[in-house]
């Protein structure tokens, strides 16, 4: 039985990337076997592919999902927005000394008021919010919000963080969090994996806040996760399906455009639709759609870091984090990146 401490690995917190790199495609790669680590550039991607390998990308867009606000009794509150829910609502969570009330009141930005409808989500984590009905609600989020970057980078968003803190494909608005994995690719990285033959294809998960909560189980079969909204459309089914007649590989562009795909297979061959997904992948999975995934390195017992020892095996995953911090990559969000295949 695996408990969570088996998922733990020392990090220095120096190594913890607090900016992006100018350049996208200049993080470091670091290209991982059963046997070996191989380091390399992230534009050198091209080389290890081949004619007929599809990458698929997850396409959503970060919102602007950090407010701050002010109860009518005047403590201050930050709000993190989960997700919209319709034109007027969302589900948030709110930080403050004391929860806010069903039924009570929070000025936003000193611009609007939302109301607070009640308690939502497993376990009452999440607030039902209502926004005014002059506008959606996302545009309110848009134009009154902050990006929301992860808790592990220490200074507040900046001008550069709106651009490189977003995917150069980014298109369909909805996550708190990016899919990080994709800001190494850049428009040059691009052309030249299409004049290798190398194809593209496209789902949609949105990241929310639950992200960043940590497992507090040392029982992994307890552990409940958050659940997401995703996409397949029928043109990446379609375009999986020439992959696998073509003899390519499916690579999935970070854990989000993983999840996606493995969670739209559970019940048999690969639909195209949409819903939520609360997939847990632990050692042990049997991956239905993933060749090899293309990812940042993730927090210690983080449920990502066990989805990445799924996929290649808990042992290789040690030894490639153990050469990553003796070799001092960059981690997390704005960190360096891996090439992992699917063990055998």
């Amino acid at each position: 039985m695996l408990s969570l401490d088996d998922f733990d690995y020392d990090l220095p917190p120096e190594l913890i990337a607090q900016t992006a790199l100018a350049d996208r495609a200049a993080s470091r790669l670091l290209v991982v076997s059963r046997d070996s680590q191989q380091d390399r550039v992230f534009r050198d991607l091209p080389e290890l592919l081949r004619e007929h390998d599809l990458l698929v990308f997850n396409d959503s867009r970060v919102l602007h999902a950090r407010l701050f606000g002010q109860k009518q009794t005047g403590g201050q509150v930050e709000i993190m927005i989960e997700r919209p829910l319709g034109d007027h609502e969302a589900l948030a969570m709110i930080r403050a000394s004391k929860s806010p009330k069903p039924g009570s009141r929070i000025r936003v930005a000193d611009a609007f008021n939302v109301d607070v409808l009640g308690r939502a989500g497993a376990s009452g984590e999440f607030f039902h919010l209502r926004f005014p009905p002059q506008d959606t609600a996302v545009n309110y989020i848009e134009r009154y919000g902050k990006l929301p970057l992860p808790p592990y980078i220490e200074h507040a968003a900046t001008e550069a963080d709106e651009t490189r803190y977003q995917t150069v494909y980014a298109r369909e608005l909805g996550s708190v969090a990016a899919p990080t994995a994709g800001l190494h690719f850049d428009d040059a990285l691009f052309e030249v994996l299409a004049a290798r033959g190398v194809n593209k294809a496209f789902v949609t998960l949105h990241v929310g806040a639950g992200t960043f909560q940590p497992v507090r189980e040392q029982d992994l079969s307890k552990h409940q996760m958050h659940r997401e909204l995703y996409s397949i459309p029928t043109e990446t089914v379609e375009a999986i399906g020439r992959c696998r007649a073509a003899g390519g590989r499916v690579i999935c562009v970070g854990t989000t455009a993983m999840r996606a795909l493995e969670s739209a297979a559970q019940q048999g061959p690969l639909k195209a639709g949409s819903d939520e997904t609360g997939i847990f992948i632990t050692p042990g999975y049997t991956f239905r759609v993933a060749d090899a995934l293309i990812t940042n390195f993730h927090l210690p017992k983080s449920t990502l870091l066990m989805l990445v020892s799924a996929l290649s095996g808990i042992d290789t995953i040690r030894r490639a984090y153990a050469h990553a911090v003796a070799q001092r990559y960059r981690f997390f969000s704005y960190g360096d990146a891996m090439f992992l295949e699917k063990q055998s």
